[in-house]
């Protein structure tokens, strides 16, 4: 009697679990998504802890994401043990294989159609080879494959989530926009003349806090902060508040995809 009763708690226990583990897998965010690079490190690519943050939160909500760059040459490269340029140069899809463990479409591929959401993780590639903001800011122009691309997904009403200094991208190609960059000053906001940069490029700057974001429900947009906030002090310490503003954003544009 004993072994039958332990039998049937051990079935009925698995047969919870079972059902539970269903249940939570048909809730999971099947969206299929588009993730574009721009190299391979903070200071002439992307921010690699930004495309890991994107990815992870992605993977948890069970979402196929594929991996696109454009296949140019970088603005420059830089030695991130020194900061400076260093020779020779390096190709942005090469570059973001690194991060993408080999496997990288080029972003001439892309096609809007064919995904549901559109996410960009930062790093100082974004003004640099998506675009020449680094140099002429707001008054530059955006890489042509991916102003493309932006503008495909925001026609066919898609949302789009960016990250850090993304969100300028979506402020040169999309008209009247809401975006955030971060603070417009304070001390752990190093780069908080990019909100008037924005501003300058005809779209709104909202302020927002490392951990928050901010929803363009009209241009279905989610932006957050992340690098563009830096402490000093914290060091690698806040760097969880760049992992839990990403995944807000990544929730919210997930909660966009029909």
């Amino acid at each position: 009697m004993l072994a039958r009763n332990f039998g049937k708690r051990i079935a009925g226990s698995s047969f919870a679990l079972f059902t539970a583990r269903t249940i939570s897998l048909s809730h999971r965010n099947m969206a299929k998504v588009a993730m574009v690079l721009h190299g391979c490190g903070v200071y002439d690519g992307t921010e690699v802890h930004e495309a890991s943050a994107c990815l992870v939160h992605l993977s948890h909500a069970g979402s196929k994401v594929e991996l696109f760059a454009p296949d140019v040459e970088q603005m420059h490269t830089i030695d991130h043990t020194k900061g400076t340029p260093m020779e020779p140069n390096r190709n942005v899809l090469v570059e973001s294989a690194r991060i993408a463990r080999g496997k990288i479409n080029s972003l001439s591929t892309l096609k809007a159609s064919e995904y549901d959401l559109l996410v960009v993780p930062g790093g100082f590639g974004a003004a640099k080879n998506l675009s020449d903001w680094a140099v002429k800011g707001p008054e530059g122009t955006v890489n042509a494959e991916f102003e493309r691309t932006i503008k495909d997904f925001h026609t066919n009403k898609k949302p789009i989530a960016l990250c850090c200094i993304t969100p300028v991208l979506a402020a040169k190609t999309i008209a009247g926009c809401e975006v955030t960059v971060g603070q417009s000053s304070g001390d752990h906001w190093p780069y908080a003349e990019t909100c008037g940069g924005v501003e300058k490029a005809g779209a709104k700057s909202v302020a927002k806090d490392v951990t928050e974001i901010h929803v363009d429900e009209v241009n279905r947009l989610v932006t957050s902060p992340a690098f563009m906030y830096h402490n000093e002090s914290e060091g690698w310490n806040s760097l969880h508040l760049i992992y839990d503003g990403i995944g807000k954003m990544i929730t919210e544009a997930l909660k966009m995809c029909k």
